[in-house]
């Protein structure tokens, strides 16, 4: 009986031992890095005058957030041709604004952000978009034959390279879904970008269903924005324990004071197409 009671009693002691152990993770740190949120998009049917550029830093994995906004810096956007300068002003919220912004199609642009004495450049060329030809609802063309999908449906131009972006967001939903394309394969012919939900328990996920909305943002794009986005949405998908390793994001800005200290985020200019769908 006594050696029953001890072996109890020296295995309660190791459980609730082993209960407060600590486990100290070593988190990789890095410096906070400029962050650059520089979308700079010309709704079809509109002047484009005004833009927002948001500015913030990084922040370390488990860091509690005070606020990352990024105030005092100088953030102008140049016409390359003319040398046309559009100055974004201040907010004290982390976004730089512009009532005066002139958009020129094909037309070459340059960002210069001025932060902690360091000066970050970077290139863009505002891209056009072609129309949407027609935006329909299926079941047959997606993985799930019984499952609605909204069909984007666009001619694609001849003789000439094209990349595009587009951005879906249920009504009411959180997140995106984002895709894009391009014409390597589908020159001057007609093309389709679709979206489609399946039925998912684990996240709470339906199918669409009738009357549901869609709110669809269709973007023409440089290649150097196609092969940024590329990494970032196969980053997204690529989740699960066999996805493929992350890769470093760096987009189109650059800090020519201190090559070493770049900025996250991409300078972005874009003809887009917004609209929105409601299902059948």
């Amino acid at each position: 009986m006594k050696t029953y009671i001890t072996i109890i009693f020296i295995g309660i002691s190791i459980f609730f031992t082993s209960c407060t152990d600590v486990i100290d993770v070593n988190v990789p740190t890095a410096d906070p890095r400029l962050v650059i949120e520089a979308s700079l998009d010309w709704e079809k049917g509109t002047s484009g005058n005004e833009q927002t550029i948001t500015l913030s830093t990084s922040t370390k994995y488990f860091e509690k957030i005070e606020s990352n906004i990024v105030t005092g810096a100088s953030v102008k956007v140049t016409n390359d041709n003319d040398d046309t300068e559009f100055i974004f002003i201040d907010q004290n919220n982390g976004k730089y604004t512009t009532t005066n912004f002139i958009p020129v199609l094909n037309q070459s642009y340059t960002l210069e952000i001025i932060y902690n004495n360091e000066t970050y450049i970077a290139k863009e060329t505002m891209t056009p978009v072609v129309d949407i030809a027609a935006i329909t609802q299926s079941t047959e063309d997606g993985d799930d034959d019984e499952a609605l999908e909204v069909n984007v449906i666009f001619n694609d131009p001849k003789n000439e390279e094209n990349f595009y972006f587009i951005k879906f967001r249920e009504k009411g939903g959180l997140l995106p879904e984002l895709y894009n394309d391009n014409d390597e394969f589908t020159n001057g012919n007609q093309m389709t970008l679709r979206y489609e939900k399946e039925e998912d328990d684990d996240i709470n996920q339906e199918e669409f269903k009738p009357n549901d909305v869609v709110d669809i943002s269709f973007h023409g794009v440089s290649k150097g924005y196609y092969d940024y986005i590329s990494i970032f949405i196969d980053q997204i998908d690529a989740g699960g324990p066999f996805g493929t390793t992350p890769v470093p994001l760096r987009g189109n800005c650059t800090n020519s004071s201190n090559p070493k200290n770049y900025a996250f985020g991409y300078f972005r200019l874009t003809q887009v197409i917004k609209t929105s769908y409601t299902f059948q």
